[in-house]
């Protein structure tokens, strides 16, 4: 037993997280039903555990007999249960009359039972706190006394902490190490209850002062605390100087492997004063590290080492500590794959810091035969980043052996890393020149394509040295089928417009499907094409009419007419500016381009050993703060209100484009600002009120509570392009359905007229449909200007008048025919569930609970998710009720929060959801059950969309 521990003792908490309350086995198996067993059949849920009692009756006599040994087969059998999913929280009082027994074991499945169900009872877990401290004082047996404190830190409790606060004081100068480690696990625990106590009571001062132990295992764990506190509070109560890092060391030697990985962290922290001290730390016990089995060891180890090597001032020493790191960097290569790939995502970052650690070890990154995939990309790359003027024909000839392998993803990396030598070599440009040529003759469709990728960027780095090759290119423009690869042949063929005798007829090849093409190969296509008018003007001047003709009239994309536009004045107005624009002379592509930057390169390195270095992306791109305060209700909605507004104003300028683009005057027929919007029935149409705003105009007109954000903003339903029944076009039409005030239901319409002459003669009639939506009055619209003018209004809707008796069908949608003076024009207009929600509050209990035992077990539907963002129960509450889901009960678990809605359609189909929210993660389980089974999958996708849920393979599932 180390450091003074009991013999015989069970290690029963490690290194890898010990400054969090880390459940048992037990616990964590009760998070989730086991795996076969059907959603039906688990019995931890609300208004499923009918019929138990029995059992539970069962268990309350065992436990209350006087046989210790039929004491402890109850709690084992209750502890079962427990872990089953079993509700046995009515035991409380009964087991913990059980704590008052000299048997150890019982006492471990008590402490098992009491943290588990502190929170569920927390009244009667502050009785049971005497025998805590009665344990936690005993003088005889130090694992009672470790497992007391341990057990009050995993009670995350309020109430708990006051009661903590002797006991853990007494036990971090405890003469037994087992307990004072476990001591500072609880400090680490407590803090994240009650940070404000923990530094009051001075346990930071005595944690810092655990720093210089005896015992190896106190110490690394009072860094792990440390450190966990400080990343938590975002304060630096670690506090490194020479004296502290001069006691961690000796203890580095003696910990275990875990316990040096947390020394080596908190070393890589301290910033050394001068070169002397970074030395002497290196050489009193973290080289010696780089000879150790455990490559998280041998990782952080380096970190140091490269931290510290910024601050050594000795050539010398920097080479001769770089060589010292090559042969552990080269064990750790022959290891497992995942510990391969872990491996090199991190030698990636050393090799862009310390070429020369690996310089001449590049036969250790060839590929083998049997690599898996993503072990085979990760060595491609960091051949790239060792590349030289001596290595580089071993690595071209690797990497064209490597373009013929039948794994694509290989060709493609290889080829780019071809170019990429290309780039970072100058000398050894032309050899990758030609290896690139003879991977084009090959004809592959792949190769072909990737080649040409990069040597439009060869063409940028020499600028007129290797123009020789582009008839080889050239004809290959079959081959050519990709975005990226089409948007690098048209660049090429538009910067050496002069030089290639055809390359009109080249241009006019991709030119044939341009409204095919997506939108960077258009974009790409405009500039090529003015290029060539600029340096063949006699040539090519029917053909760049031509492109921009296209992209200025028929166009949809912003972006492109936008560049249509700007080119077309610069070439009618001012050639010379548009020579000096489009044919400006470029910066070319640096050695570094595909390296990291400096400061990012840093902060990586500084984080060896960590998923930053696996993921190449700073921590704080992907992690969040856990004591990042939930966004207020009221902000979110206003967010989510400011994003329809926004919306709402780009449908309406996207509208509005068109008439732009075409020159003509635009007048808008707004109609009056101070019309009635409050009215529910028809009115004249000529008043119009469409810019009255959508939360003012309430269909129902009678108030009631303010309207929820609508989740699905106002979406275009119909394109100008889009002929009527008769072959008339012109009307552009954005819609959604909404909810009002007091929850009516409207139909939000902007319309935008593209024809030559007004728009008048509005009308509307809707399809039956499965939830009987239909207008409550007639459309209400103004006479709509021509080419491109644009109205909008919100018209009411009332459910239950053209039912189709058809089950609702996944997704929602409404088939609407709008007829005008020009044509009858057919739309179809998706919503969402909370549109036909009633307004009538949840059921009650009993009713929620007949109904929920009365569907079949084969009939609730589980599914399983992630929420974007950590959410309380509160919030999810709260949530819902704004889109007519209300609860009928709440309930909390060990590991998750249990809640309990209801809701109902307007035309009575209920269905009934069980949320189960876990607390410690974003984790989500949905379990939905329906007298009408359409229902579900509805409903399910609503959560989805309103949750912002992503269930695993959907909802359903």
């Amino acid at each position: 037993a180390q450091a003074g521990a009991p013999a015989g003792r069970v290690h029963e908490e490690g290194l890898a997280g010990p400054c969090r309350a880390r459940p048992s086995l037990v616990m964590a198996a009760a998070a989730s039903p086991p795996a076969g067993m059907p959603p039906g059949k688990t019995t931890n849920r609300f208004f499923d555990a009918a019929g138990r009692r029995g059992e539970i009756q069962e268990f309350k006599e065992e436990l209350n007999n006087a046989s210790k040994e039929k004491k402890k087969e109850a709690l084992k059998k209750v502890i079962q249960a427990m872990t089953v999913g079993t509700d046995v929280s009515t035991l409380f009082a009964d087991v913990v009359n059980c704590m008052q027994t000299n048997s150890l074991d019982l006492k471990k499945l008590v402490y098992l039972y009491v943290i588990n169900y502190a929170k569920a009872q927390p009244d009667l877990a502050i009785l049971a706190i005497h025998s805590f401290r009665k344990d936690a004082n005993d003088p005889h047996n130090p694992l009672l006394r470790a497992l007391a404190v341990r057990t009050m830190g995993c009670i995350r409790l309020e109430q708990m902490t006051e009661y903590l606060l002797e006991p853990l004081r007494r036990s971090c100068k405890d003469p037994d190490a087992y307990v004072r480690k476990t001591a500072t696990i609880c400090i680490a625990k407590l803090f994240d209850i009650n940070p404000e106590l923990v530094e009051d009571q001075g346990f930071i001062d005595i944690l810092r002062d655990m720093l210089g132990d005896s015992n190896p295992m106190v110490v690394s764990n009072a860094v792990a605390s440390l450190c966990e506190i400080s990343t938590s509070s975002r304060k630096n109560y670690l506090q490194l100087n020479e004296d502290v890092i001069s006691k961690l060391l000796p203890a580095l030697n003696e910990s275990s492997e875990w316990g040096q990985v947390f020394i080596l962290d908190a070393i890589a922290m301290y910033e050394p004063p001068n070169s002397r001290v970074a030395e002497t730390i290196l050489e009193r016990g973290v080289i010696v590290r780089l000879s150790h089995a455990n490559s998280a060891v041998v990782l952080s180890a380096i970190k140091v080492m490269m931290k510290f090597m910024e601050r050594i001032q000795s050539p010398e020493l920097v080479r001769a500590l770089c060589k010292k790191m090559t042969p552990p960097l080269v064990t750790l290569l022959s290891a497992e794959p995942e510990i391969q790939y872990v491996v090199m995502r991190n030698i990636n970052l050393i090799v862009q810091k310390q070429p020369q650690i690996l310089a001449g070890e590049i036969r250790m990154f060839v590929c083998k035969y049997n690599d898996p995939l993503y072990v085979k990309l990760e060595k491609i790359a960091v051949m790239v980043q060792l590349s030289n003027e001596r290595n580089v024909d071993q690595i071209l000839s690797e990497f064209r052996e490597y373009a013929s392998e039948v794994d694509i993803e290989v060709v493609r990396k290889s080829v780019r890393a071809i170019g990429q030598c290309a780039i970072r070599l100058s000398r050894a440009a032309e050899r990758c020149v030609d290896a690139l040529l003879e991977l084009i003759k090959t004809k592959v469709s792949y190769v072909v394509q990737e080649a040409v990728v990069v040597i439009r960027d060869i063409f940028r780095k020499y600028p007129g040295k290797y123009e020789i090759i582009i008839s080889d290119l050239c004809e290959n423009l079959d081959s050519l089928d990709e975005p990226e690869a089409k948007g690098a042949m048209i660049w090429i063929i538009g910067e050496y417009a002069d030089r290639i005798d055809n390359s009109t007829e080249l241009l006019e090849h991709f030119l044939e499907n341009f409204m095919d093409e997506p939108p960077s190969v258009q974009l790409q296509l405009l500039t090529a094409t003015v290029k060539l008018c600029l340096k063949k003007p006699q040539a090519s001047r029917d053909l760049v009419v031509r492109v921009m003709k296209i992209a200025t009239d028929e166009s949809n994309n912003p972006d492109l007419r936008d560049r249509g536009y700007m080119y077309w004045r610069m070439l009618s107005k001012n050639p010379d500016m548009a020579r000096k624009v489009v044919l400006s002379e470029r910066p070319t592509i640096s050695d570094d381009s595909f390296s990291l930057q400096p400061k990012v390169l840093d902060r990586l390195v500084s984080n060896l050993c960590t998923l930053a270095s696996v993921y190449h992306e700073l921590p704080e791109s992907f992690l969040s703060s856990d004591r990042k305060a939930p966004v207020a209700r009221g902000e979110e909605d206003a967010g989510d209100l400011e994003e329809e507004r926004e919306h709402l104003q780009q449908v309406q300028s996207e509208m509005q484009a068109r008439s732009a683009a075409g020159g003509a005057n635009y007048v808008e027929e707004s109609g009056s600002e101070d019309s009635d919007g409050g009215r529910s029935h028809s009115s004249s149409s000529s008043g119009g009120g469409n810019k009255t705003p959508r939360g003012n105009r309430s269909p129902g007109g009678n108030g009631g509570a303010a309207p929820p954000p609508p989740l699905r903003p106002m979406a275009p339903v119909l394109n100008e392009n889009t002929p009527g029944q008769h072959g008339a076009k012109g009307l552009r039409v954005a819609a959604a359905v909404v909810r009002g005030k007091g929850g009516a239901v409207g139909l939000q319409l902007m319309v935008g007229n593209f024809s030559p002459g007004p728009m008048s003669g509005w009308a509307v009639q809707f399809n039956k449909n499965p939830f009987g939506l239909a207008p409550s009055g007639p459309l209400q619209l103004p006479d709509v200007a021509p080419n491109g003018g644009t109205a909008q209004t919100l018209m009411p809707l009332q459910p239950n008048q053209l039912l189709s008796g058809a089950a609702p069908g996944s997704p929602l949608f409404l088939e609407v025919a709008v007829k005008t003076n020009l044509d009858v024009f057919y739309l179809s207009i998706g919503y969402d569930l909370s549109a036909v929600l009633a307004d009538g509050g949840p059921i009650e209990k009993d009713e929620f609970q007949r109904t929920w035992q009365a569907v079949p077990p084969d009939r609730k539907v589980r599914t399983m998710g992630q929420l974007a963002q950590k959410v309380t129960p509160e919030m999810v509450i709260q949530r819902l009720r704004q889109y007519y889901i209300y609860l009928v009960a709440q309930m909390q678990g060990n590991d998750a929060d249990l809640l309990y809605f209801s809701a109902s359609t307007c035309n009575n189909l209920a269905v009934f959801c069980e949320l189960s929210l876990q607390k410690s993660a974003t984790g989500l389980m949905m379990t939905c059950a329906s007298p009408a089974p359409p229902i579900v999958p509805l409903f399910q996708s609503f959560i989805s969309e309103c949750l912002r849920v992503q269930f695993q393979g959907g909802p359903g599932t």
